[in-house]
Order: C-alpha cells, then sequence, then structure tokens
C-alpha cells in the first residue's frame, strides 16, 4: 500500500510541471497565440529559478526568477509575433532552439552545484493519516497552488468580463477591435502571463522535482505540455485532469522498476511520449470535434486597419 501512495504522490508531483505549463499555454491560445518556444522558456527558468536559490538560498525568490524569466522571453516572443507580425510557429520554434542553448551555455558552472537542504512539506493532522496523508498531503505548495489556479482560471474565462474579452479576442480579434477593445496589447499580455507560467514550471523542475540542474532536464515536457492543450480541448479543468494523467505514465516507470518488472529502462522511459502521440492520434480522427473546441483565431495574425 505505501508504494502505491508513493505512486499518487509522485503523480501529483510530476503532474504540477505539466499543468502549470499547459494552463500558461492555455491562456496563449486562448488569445489566438500559439507558443512553440515553451521548451526554451522552461529550460531557461530553470536554470534561472536554480541560479538564484544557489546564491541567496531563496525559493521564493527562485521561482520568482523563473517565472520573471519565462515572462521576459514570452514578452520578446509576444512583440514579435503581434506587432512585428512575424510567423508564430516559426517565431516559437527559434525561441525553444534558442532557450536550449542559452541556458546550456548559462548553465555549465551550475552542473555540480548544490542547493540548500531542501524542506519538507506536509499538511498538520491531514499529512499523518495513513495512505491519504503520505499520497495528498505531503506535497509541495505549488502542487496546490497549481490545483488552485485551474479553478481560477475556470472562473476567470467563463464568468468574468475580461476572461469573456480574451476568448472573443481568440475567436475574432477583428469583432473585439471593431468595438474598441485592444487586441495587440491584450494577446501580449496573455503571452506574458502565459510565459510566466511556464517559467513557474520550469523553475519548479529545478527547485522542487528534481533540485539541481542539468542540460536539456526539461526533456520534452514543454513540448508535452503544448500537446495536452490540444488533449484537453482548451479547457483548465481538463488540462489539470490530463497533467496528472501523462504524470501518473511518467511515474508508472519508476514504479514498475521497483515491483522487479523485467521491462528495459529505455521502454519504459518512451511511456510518456508514447502516450503523448497516441493521444494526439485518437483526437486527429474527429478534426470537426477540434475545430468546434479550438479558438477560431488560433496562429492566425492580426493587424488593425487591415
Amino acid at each position: 500500500m505505501e508504494s502505491y501512495a508513493l505512486l499518487i504522490a509522485a503523480t501529483l508531483n510530476a503532474g504540477t510541471v505539466l499543468a502549470l505549463a499547459a494552463l500558461g499555454l492555455l491562456i496563449n491560445e486562448r488569445a489566438g497565440i500559439v507558443n512553440l518556444g515553451a521548451e526554451g522558456l522552461m529550460l531557461c527558468a530553470a536554470i534561472a529559478g536554480f541560479a538564484t536559490v544557489v546564491h541567496t538560498g531563496s525559493d521564493v525568490l527562485g521561482f520568482a526568477a523563473g517565472a520573471g524569466a519565462g515572462a521576459l522571453l514570452a514578452a520578446a516572443f509576444g512583440l514579435l509575433v503581434v506587432w512585428l507580425g512575424t510567423n508564430q510557429y516559426a517565431t516559437g520554434l527559434a525561441l525553444s532552439l534558442f532557450g536550449v542553448g542559452f541556458s546550456a551555455f548559462v548553465g555549465i558552472g551550475y552542473v555540480q552545484a548544490r542547493l540548500p537542504e531542501r524542506p519538507r512539506f506536509a499538511i498538520p493532522v491531514l499529512g499523518d493519516i495513513p495512505f491519504v496523508g503520505p499520497a495528498l498531503f505531503r506535497q509541495h505548495p505549488l502542487v496546490y497552488g497549481a490545483i488552485l489556479f485551474a479553478a481560477a482560471l475556470v472562473w476567470f474565462l467563463y464568468r468574468t468580463r475580461a476572461g469573456l474579452v480574451l476568448r472573443s479576442v481568440g475567436e475574432s480579434p477583428e469583432s473585439a477591435h471593431a468595438l474598441g477593445y485592444p487586441v495587440r496589447r491584450i494577446r501580449l499580455g496573455a503571452v506574458v502571463a502565459g510565459g510566466a507560467l511556464c517559467g513557474l514550471a520550469g523553475a519548479y523542475v529545478s527547485i522542487a522535482y528534481t533540485p539541481l540542474w542539468v542540460e536539456g532536464m526539461v526533456a520534452g515536457r514543454g513540448w508535452i505540455a503544448l500537446a495536452l492543450t490540444t488533449f484537453a480541448t482548451w479547457r483548465p479543468a481538463r488540462v489539470l485532469l490530463g497533467a496528472y494523467l501523462f504524470g501518473g505514465v511518467t511515474m508508472l516507470q519508476f514504479h514498475l522498476q521497483g515491483q522487479g518488472v523485467d521491462v528495459p529502462s529505455q521502454i519504459l522511459s518512451m511511456l510518456p511520449y508514447v502516450a503523448t502521440i497516441v493521444v494526439l492520434a485518437l483526437i486527429s480522427r474527429n478534426p470537426a470535434w477540434i475545430r468546434v473546441n479550438m479558438p477560431a483565431s488560433l496562429g492566425k495574425p492580426f493587424h488593425p486597419g487591415s
């Protein structure tokens, strides 16, 4: 039973990385912007957060640095695609490649660095309940923060005027512009907010999830988060559930190894990516369903007055 409690705890931990990044990308896409640079954003944020904790000893400052790095790079991406009208897909890929190389260069001096002793978290009383406590109530605060943020995002998108405006910009920026809304500023704000969340996810990887720095340590999670928004049909609650599903698949490899299952480790390591491909292949069999749920202007540039 203890091993299953640890599997559930590890699933929540792994899923939080994907949830934070995917929720950020969902905000982008609800405004009509596709950002393929999530992998690079997360890597730059991971080294920024890790280096900050190494030098200051403060996890709070580390997460702030990660979110700030993600927001800064996303702002540069937003200026290019929103104001200068560059191709969103090409610019996002360039950002991803830049982030991979830049983080590797900056992180050379931190490969052997160590963080201060990691704190252990537990909710009083609840954390001591057999099975349920270790599984659910001994998590990093950001695990619960991701859940609360997903709920807040549902409320924001579907219960507030600002959320309605954001969705209208993603559906028909021309109509929103005709009504007097600053479409480009709204899109840029969404891109920066999404980048900050991707940055928070990257910092979580290097500070809490795997407290060290290794080149390329995000290991494709940015691409999985990108696929997760489609899998969840651009709905925050489904993003959260999908993140934990993919997190569970990621942790399953370690659980099976711990149970003595004789399967090559390379095959087990492939499981999250195979699951991503399978899910996308199944969703793609019904393109009409995707079109119904997808923001109508996703990936399309907007030029005022054109």
